[in-house]
């Protein structure tokens, strides 16, 4: 029997990453460009980005910057349509846009659950559910949902945070076994605190650093690195029979 390697390249295919303009959503990014795909990346502010732009087309794909405030219904429909007219086609779906307003439960205001429910939960369905109906059609796609170690594990102060998470995580199952039959899968990637600019603040603090890597049995933070790899893989032809999973980058902390 001849055995082949595992092939994780996107050459030939569309990817769409919403939240792109940094951290994970970034990284995801130029990981796929570097895998091969051209890339259409959703961001609030596309003349802000303009640097990420030319760093993608050093990698000789084709890139497209929409506006997406994936808290906008018209947003969200106009750039997924501008992506399907520019390049006829998305195959993979990275949805990465979320925010985390921590407090005591107690202590939550409406707004702040507003906020949560609006972008973490519909925003990331509002937008998976217009590139689906793309791939419906075309009877094949990825779809990724950057989720978080927060929808398995508890987290003191992140009540609503971690409701969210766990959120998307039975909406992707629900929506694997939904659309299974089109040939798209859906699955979750969850991982842990992961360096970026916007976990670099709260890091700096010896206390908290010290008291979260203390959760994590591999002992240390993530990179972005860690993240784009998983990413990579569940968009790739190598994890074609994956779907509904939840592939949770977390050192360890879920099993600890």
């Amino acid at each position: 029997m001849t055995v082949k390697a595992p092939n994780f390249s996107l050459a030939g295919k569309v990817a769409l990453v919403t939240g792109a303009a940094r951290g994970i959503g970034r990284a995801c990014a130029l990981a796929c460009a570097a895998a091969g795909a051209d890339v259409v990346i959703g961001v609030r502010n596309v003349e802000a980005v303009a640097d990420l732009v030319a760093e993608l087309e050093s990698t000789g794909r084709r890139i497209l910057a929409v506006t997406m405030d994936i808290s906008d219904s018209r947003q969200i429909t106009e750039a997924v349509a501008k992506a399907l007219d520019v390049f006829g086609k998305i195959d993979v779906l990275v949805n990465n846009v979320g925010v985390a307003p921590g407090d005591l439960a107690e202590l939550v205001t409406e707004k702040d659950l507003d906020q949560i429910l609006d972008v973490n939960i519909k925003g990331t369905f509002l937008v998976t559910q217009a590139v689906a109906r793309h791939m419906i059609e075309r009877k094949s796609g990825r779809i990724i949902n950057i989720s978080s170690q927060a929808g398995t594990v508890t987290l003191r102060g992140e009540a609503i945070y971690c409701m969210s998470k766990a959120a998307i995580n039975h909406l992707s199952r629900c929506l694997a076994a939904e659309w299974a039959q089109y040939g798209i899968t859906v699955n979750t990637v969850a991982p842990t605190f992961i360096w970026t600019d916007g976990t670099r603040p709260a890091l700096a603090d010896p206390e908290f650093y010290n008291r979260t890597v203390g959760h994590i049995p591999l002992g240390r933070i993530g990179d972005t690195d860690d993240v784009v790899g998983a990413v990579v893989y569940l968009a790739s032809p190598a994890a074609a029979l994956v779907t509904g999973a939840n592939l949770l980058v977390d050192g360890g902390w879920s099993v600890a």
